[in-house]
């Protein structure tokens, strides 16, 4: 087993890390920015090391500072979490390079699946469904970018190959918007992501976010823990997960894990990854994978028991997978609400101080925050300061929960966005499962 790790990253994902390193007795180094020296994991971690000032880009991202703190500190690995750097192909392999091993997919994985247009196609060659598309970049021919359009057929969609969070994209209704839209997400994907390669797909109109967890070791052997069901979203960003997905059978659940696991065989797939799809009228459809934890990872632990980030640790210390798919049992239902430090209405960030924070509880609520009473939410990061997660032996048990978790919580000083969260418990059409992607943008009048 690793002896000791780098743990670059911030908030409760840190925090996670170092709980599950302490359990296989794992010494930890937290890195950390100017601003966040009073993090919790911060605070417990055996070392702790000063990577730079505040700004992201100076720090979390500061690649020769990570790498530095695991020489210092006799390192063997760093785990990236999620975010910053945990798809950064060049850090994959600028960490193993360094002698390190790097807790996550290799280097050349990464970079395959971040590439929109190469993940598709290597879905493609390991027979996953796919939205139908250009299969490919579009190119500078107006003819034949409409002969595309005519074949796949209208609405479509216009996505940045190096895309993510929901930017880089562009909905198209009819052909004459289509070369336009082309130039637009082109010159928007080079800004951004600093590659202008853009392709075209159908655009799904009413299509669930349905995504699957896989764990695969680096000995051949891969598993798949169920789905997920992430359609409660804003500007593309999920904001309510849950497990297992309202409505998906046991058959299509089996197929469609069966699926993942063995293109993570094809392509030789180590360490946590998800595949995402999009879910239309009983039919699947990828649409991208990522290599790494995910934040909804919890509801996903709480129906099968297994600890994602425990495997994690094991796979990249040589190990071999502790299950196999028969051992993998979907008990009860999961929902995990993001709590973020912003006004539940406008969205706008709210950092500040935290006079005072009071966790729930009960059966099945399992709180993971990094935050605590004198607290004081720095303005450089994500809004997240937490995930409320509520287990019960059905779906309706685990709403009840979960609602009784949300009138529980006390969070003084900030704003937070609980009342939103309490007002999409309470609703009809939540209680009754299956929304689509559009659903809380429309509820929302965004």
């Amino acid at each position: 087993m690793l002896d000791k790790i780098v743990i670059a990253n911030r908030g409760e994902i840190a925090l996670r890390i170092l709980r599950a390193c302490r359990e296989l007795n794992i010494k930890t180094v937290a890195v950390h920015s100017t601003a966040d020296a009073t993090q919790k994991h911060v605070l417990l971690a055996d070392e702790s090391v000063c990577i730079g000032p505040p700004q992201s880009i100076d720090s979390y991202l500061n690649m020769p500072a990570i790498i530095s703190a695991a020489e210092v500190t006799d390192a063997m690995a760093i785990h990236p979490g999620y975010g910053f750097l945990s798809e950064n192909a060049d850090f994959a392999e600028r960490v193993e390079d360094s002698g390190f091993v790097f807790i996550g997919p290799r280097g050349e994985t990464i970079r395959r699946m971040g590439d929109k247009v190469s993940a598709i196609k290597a879905m493609k060659d390991a027979g996953v469904p796919c939205v139908p598309g250009s299969d490919g970049p579009l190119g500078d021919d107006s003819e034949e970018n409409f002969r595309i359009g005519r074949k796949v057929g209208y609405p479509v969609i216009i996505k940045a190959s190096g895309g993510g969070g929901g930017r880089g994209m562009r909905v198209v209704h009819t052909e004459g918007a289509l070369l336009n839209a082309i130039a637009l997400t082109q010159a928007e994907a080079k800004a951004a992501f600093d590659n202008e390669v853009v392709y075209l797909e159908k655009y799904l109109e009413h299509p669930r976010h349905i995504e699957f967890q896989v764990l695969a070791d680096n000995h051949g052997a891969a598993i798949h823990l169920g789905e997920r069901d992430c359609s409660m979203q804003r500007r593309h960003q999920k904001v309510i997960e849950e497990a297992p997905a309202p409505g998906i059978s046991e058959k299509q659940r089996s197929k469609m894990g069966r699926i993942c696991v063995d293109a993570c065989k094809s392509m030789g797939y180590r360490s946590a990854g998800t595949f995402e799809f999009l879910y239309e009228d009983e039919e699947f459809y990828f649409i991208e994978m990522n290599t790494r934890i995910q934040v909804e990872h919890p509801v996903t632990e709480m129906i099968t028991g297994v600890d994602i980030v425990r495997a994690q640790l094991e796979i990249a210390a040589g190990e071999k997978l502790k299950y196999d798919q028969q051992d993998i049992r979907i008990s009860g239902h999961a929902i995990e609400c993001r709590i973020n430090a912003e006004d539940p209405k406008s969205f706008t960030p709210s950092p500040g101080p935290i006079r005072l924070w009071h966790a729930p509880g009960g059966p099945g609520i399992r709180v993971d925050s990094h935050i605590y009473s004198g607290y004081n939410v720095p303005p450089f990061y994500d809004s997240m300061i937490g995930k409320i997660i509520a287990h019960g032996a059905d779906r309706n048990t685990a709403i009840a929960r979960m609602r009784n978790a949300l009138t529980e919580i006390v969070i003084e000083g900030i704003k937070s966005n609980i009342a939103l969260h309490q007002e999409i418990t309470n609703h009809g059409a939540f209680q009754a499962g299956g929304t689509d992607i559009h659903y809380l943008e429309k509820r929302l009048g965004l």
